[in-house]
Order: C-alpha cells, then sequence, then structure tokens
C-alpha cells in the first residue's frame, strides 16, 4: 500500500498501555499505523482490529517484534517501509520496569536487560528510522518521540534506579540528535510521563504504585494513558515544527 497523502506513523510497544493509547488517537486523526509487539498477540489484534476498524483495510500493521534484538528492529522498519511506501514518525514506546530493588541486590542480567530494552532498543530504532528519513538518504525528513520518564530526573532511589539510568540515556540521546539530525529535517522530542495507569506497575511487581499516586502527586491521582497520547501527537505534529530537542514532562506535577 502507498499513500502519499497521508502520514505513516511506526509505535514500538504499541499493542498496550502508553504505545496502544497513541495508535488509536493516531489512527483517528488519519494516520496509516504500523506497531510492534513483543509476544501478546491477543493483545496485539485487539489493538489492530480497532485501528482498521478506524481507518479501513490496509491502514495498520501489526509486527511482532523485540526491540532488544537488532534483527528485529531492522525487520519492523523494512517491513512498514514495504508496506505503506514511507516513515514519518516514529513512537519509541516499548520499555521494561523491574521490581522494586536497591542497586546491591539487581542481578547482572537484570541490569543489561534493562539497558537493552529501554535504552539500546531505542537507539536501533533510531538508527533504522533515520536510514528512510533524513534528506541525506533521500528521505523527507520526520519527528522521533522517545517515551522517557520523569525517573531519570527523579533517580528513584531504593526502588529503579537501573530503570532511571536507562531512561536518562534517552534524554541524553534526545539532547545530541536534536543537534545531528536537525540538518535532516528530523526532529526528535521526548515525553517523560509520570505515573501512568498501565499495566506496567504490575508487571514490575508494584501494582499499588498507580493507587499510591494519590499521595505524592500534586494534581492528586495517576495519569491516563491517553494524557501522555496527545503529548506525543502534538510532538508529532506539525504544531510542534520549531520543537525539537525538548523534554515534556507529563507527570502531573511530580
Amino acid at each position: 500500500m502507498t499513500d502519499t497523502t497521508r502520514k505513516v506513523m511506526l509505535i514500538t510497544g504499541g499493542s498496550r498501555g502508553i504505545g496502544a493509547a497513541t495508535a488509536r488517537i493516531a489512527a483517528e486523526r488519519g494516520y496509516l499505523v504500523a506497531f510492534s509487539y513483543r509476544s501478546n498477540q491477543q493483545e496485539a489484534d485487539r489493538v489492530l482490529a480497532d485501528l482498521l476498524r478506524i481507518n479501513g483495510p490496509d491502514s495498520a500493521l501489526a509486527l511482532q517484534a523485540d526491540v532488544s534484538v537488532e534483527a528485529d528492529v531492522v525487520g519492523m522498519v523494512q517491513k512498514t517501509i514495504e508496506h505503506f511506501g514511507r516513515l514519518d514518525v516514529l513512537v519509541n514506546s516499548a520499555g521494561i520496569v523491574d521490581q522494586v530493588a536497591r542497586i546491591d541486590e539487581m542481578s547482572g542480567e537484570r541490569l543489561e536487560r534493562m539497558l537493552r530494552i529501554n535504552s539500546f532498543g531505542t537507539m536501533i530504532c533510531i538508527r533504522e528510522a533515520v536510514k528512510h528519513m533524513a534528506t541525506r538518504h533521500g528521505g523527507h525528513g520526520g519527528a522521533i518521540v522517545n517515551v522517557g520518564s520523569i525517573a531519570s530526573k527523579l533517580g528513584c532511589e531504593n526502588e529503579f534506579v537501573d530503570y532511571a539510568a536507562s531512561k536518562g540515556a534517552i534524554d541524553s540521546l534526545t539532547e545530541g540528535l536534536s543537534k545531528e539530525l536537525g540538518p535532516d529535517r528530523i526532529r526528535i522530542n521526548t515525553v517523560r510521563p509520570g505515573v501512568i495507569a498501565t499495566d506496567i506497575h504490575a508487571s514490575g511487581g508494584n501494582g499499588e504504585k498507580v493507587a499510591e499516586a494519590a499521595n505524592f502527586t500534586p494534581l492528586g491521582r495517576a495519569g491516563r494513558p491517553e494524557e501522555v497520547a496527545y503529548g506525543i501527537l502534538w510532538l508529532a505534529s506539525d504544531e510542534a515544527s520549531f520543537v525539537t530537542g525538548a523534554l515534556l514532562d507529563i507527570d502531573g506535577g511530580v
């Protein structure tokens, strides 16, 4: 399918949480959407059905890919290009958190997995997207939006400093690449959510985090995935055409 009148968005981790909310809202706004999922095909099929219902046949694509595996990322981007003929926006939403622990309780395996998915995976996704977006490679430019975390600013001591560090790398990457990729007409920005009501906290054994948000968030509640998605869609849009290198905190004032 090649439709040069509509923009194409690729979202990693698009089968749930912030990624799924972004996919649905993007489709409602007319984007052709490809999204990746790691293992839960049932969740992916549900999101895909929603997207196709919004925009019709061939308007969306679900791709099984593990962003920590370089070959998966290369294939994911290539399949997006083959299906839609272009790539305009990359949203790096795939990420993990782990059990609450101190640094001296964390295994090397945990640390490597955290950085490989949250940091390395994002870098490889950007590398592959740039090969198609950059004007130096014959592209028309584009926008990249990373899903970071306010944890990179807070540090998250005695909880998950490894997660905070992995997201801190995304902050630095955004700053550097905004300067590197600007001449190629590529904007890159990062949203930094606070506690959002998704299942990522439960998967890390900290499911009560969402309920506890009322006690430490000035707005008195956790955020909703859609509230982060709106920020992502704005940064991806022409309304933010003069915004690059920005870190947009969506954290209820934490």
